[in-house]
């Protein structure tokens, strides 16, 4: 059995103190605070505020590891991602003198998927790949849209966070969720009913929950595909509704192609440079899985 088939079988059970969004959120901040040093930070004016660094200006950011982001720099496709705007700016004290992008904040998941992935020869680790369930030596994609299918004709403009070769991965860190979707939002998708047992699919009152693993799978049935979730081992409740989602799946092939791997997880096949960097910034141990 693959490793890809065999997190797709059951959830996993919580093996480290469990953390709701806003405690993660709290802790990687205070983390990243600590770690600042001559890093120049910014923090939102919130009851619970998040941490934003600045590019230091000699090639390094304060938010990526050197390396990762020396790559990201080079590479045109990877440094659009570095474009995308921080929601929250207006939160930030004289926040007009500078414009903060999604990535320079402590708690973004893109982030930390990128600092992953575009780490150099990360793709090519034997055991990184067995885990994944991928080819070795990919170059990875970022803000993939599969353009699913929609009953009127059109197709969904929606991205995936990471395309690395057939696999399509969601990565979520301190997100409080998969956003929630009016019904006329699901059922506007072409293969909605083919895909799914409609009816089984996870309520929120009469809004669709988990609608973002929906879309994922949706695409992944789409482009023959296979579908991740990449989350915090910390945050069971994540989990817990990617399998509610699953287990709504009318077909067991497509079943056998969406499986769930944590941070955790992943960082036991990484550099120990990189172990390193997700244990002190974010509190991904590798070795708290037992």
């Amino acid at each position: 059995m693959s490793q890809r088939s065999r997190h797709s079988t059951a959830p996993a059970e919580p093996a480290v103190a469990q953390l709701s969004s806003r405690a993660l959120r709290w802790e990687i901040g205070q983390r990243c605070l600590a770690l600042a040093g001559e890093s120049r930070v910014k923090a939102t004016c919130d009851e619970l505020p998040a941490v934003l660094f600045d590019a230091s200006g000699d090639g390094a950011h304060g938010n990526f590891l050197k390396a990762s982001y020396q790559r990201i720099c080079v590479s045109a496709d990877w440094k659009r991602r570095l474009n995308k705007r921080y929601s929250a700016f207006r939160r930030l004290p004289r926040s007009s003198e500078r414009t903060y992008r999604e990535l320079d904040c402590a708690n973004s998941s893109d982030a930390l998927l990128m600092n992953i992935f575009c780490y150099p020869g990360i793709t090519s680790r034997k055991p990184l790949c067995a885990l994944l369930g991928t080819d070795r030596g990919l170059r990875p994609r970022f803000g993939v849209r599969p353009r699913t299918p929609l009953v009127d004709g059109h197709a969904d403009r929606s991205e995936i966070d990471m395309a690395l070769g057939d696999l399509f991965v969601e990565a979520k860190l301190t997100e409080s969720g998969f956003q929630g979707a009016r019904p006329d939002l699901v059922y506007r998708y072409k293969q909605l009913d083919d895909t799914f047992n409609v009816e089984d699919l996870p309520r929120s009152g009469v809004a669709f929950a988990g609608y973002q693993v929906v879309r994922g799978v949706l695409a992944a049935q789409h482009s023959g595909t296979s579908f991740m979730l990449l989350c915090d081992h910390r945050r069971p409740e994540l989990i817990e509704v990617f399998y509610r989602v699953v287990r709504a799946v009318r077909d067991c092939e497509l079943r056998s192609r969406l499986a769930v791997l944590t941070w955790q997880e992943l960082a036991v096949t990484l550099p120990k440079t990189m172990q390193a960097f997700l244990s002190n910034k974010y509190g991904i141990d590798a070795g708290r899985l037992r």
